[in-house]
């Protein structure tokens, strides 16, 4: 009778490490771009509830999330600059859009507003380079009519990590200021002349609020919560505007998608009256040949369902959903582009 009990309770031991192994097994990993972290983790949350599977998502930064990727170490990397087709085909990557937002100027000014102070491509890439370096300088006065602004030195603030942040904000400087251009690039990461580094948008946005008339940028979404003085930006067509979720839509209108390898699609500067001109997706990199195919389905389920169901959590946060019609694209993507290791197709 006792042998009985102790291999019943063996066996009930076993069961439940199977149950517990199999629940964590289902959970997937990624790692990458701060600019989504506040939506993936609102949608694993919701997610987590509605299946019982679980995401581990770093926010570490898109040169991050595809150094892992790459590696191997993560389920799927996470980046806001888009790989060219080649690299893709290179490492052997597929890659889809997952989510859309705005990267915004904010700044620490007392008595400014949020939204009330106007900043062009221009005279922010002037701030960058230290070339304006007073707040009351008449370029940027010459903006602001009847707002006070103060003798206070400008403090830069920039990302100190390897960041797609930064690549859709340096990529809008460079197409609209050739001595930025020259200077410093569009990159994840770039050599900044001057400034604070931040790590992360949270980073970014911690030392905005901590420094005086500083100035620095980051997600539409970090700026918000934080309830920090986000700028309005002159477009494209010439017109300011605010960064708000129509001007984000506004932006991505004329997006190529499909004709675009990879969807590689780049939202900057965008033509539109109502365009807000930092404008950028958010990009999942996944390998094409999976070592473990019910893995790669969990992760390809998890996009799914945040497709289909996380569009109004995204509203909440102030990012854009992707259109049904890339959305279709995408998917049709997948059951052709990711497959296990015999080569059948995951999705």
């Amino acid at each position: 009778m006792r042998l009985n009990r102790i291999f019943k309770s063996v066996t009930l031991a076993a069961v439940v490490a199977m149950a517990f192994s199999a629940v964590h097994a289902a959970d997937i990993t990624g790692a990458g771009a701060t600019f989504p972290y506040p939506i993936y983790a609102k949608w694993a949350e919701s997610y987590k509830k509605a299946s019982g599977n679980g995401l581990n998502y770093q926010s570490i930064g898109s040169g991050g999330g595809i150094k892992q990727i790459k590696a191997k170490t993560v389920d799927f990397g996470a980046t806001d600059m888009p790989l060219k087709a080649e690299e893709l085909e290179t490492e052997g990557l597929v890659q889809f859009p997952a989510i859309m937002g705005g990267v915004v100027p904010v700044v620490n000014l007392e008595g400014v507003k949020p939204g009330q102070m106007k900043l062009t491509g221009d005279v922010i890439a002037a701030i960058y380079l230290g070339k304006i370096t007073k707040w009351n300088a008449p370029e940027i006065a010459a903006l602001n009519p009847g707002v006070k602004l103060p003798a206070d030195d400008i403090t830069v603030v920039h990302r100190a990590d390897g960041s797609g942040t930064s690549f859709l904000f340096t990529d809008f400087l460079s197409k609209v200021n050739p001595e930025f251009k020259t200077i410093v690039g569009a990159g994840t990461a770039v050599k900044w002349p001057l400034g604070v580094g931040g790590k992360g948008n949270e980073g970014v946005a911690a030392n905005v609020q901590r420094i005086k008339g500083a100035i620095g940028y980051v997600e539409y979404a970090y700026a918000k919560k934080n309830k920090m003085g986000y700028t309005q930006m002159k477009n494209a067509d010439g017109v300011f505007v605010a960064p708000e979720d129509d001007s984000f839509k506004a932006a991505a209108a004329g997006a190529q998608w499909a004709k675009t390898p990879g969807f590689a699609v780049v939202l900057t500067n965008q033509p539109g009256k109502a365009s807000w001109p930092i404008t950028g997706a958010s990009f999942i990199l996944m390998h094409k040949s999976q070592a473990d195919g019910a893995k790669a389905k969990e992760v390809l389920k998890f996009f799914e369902w945040s497709y289909k169901n996380g569009g109004e959590m995204a509203a909440e946060l102030d990012y854009v959903a992707m259109p049904a019609a890339v959305i279709k694209l995408v998917e049709d993507a997948w059951k052709v582009q990711v497959k296990d290791a015999s080569g059948k197709a995951v999705w």
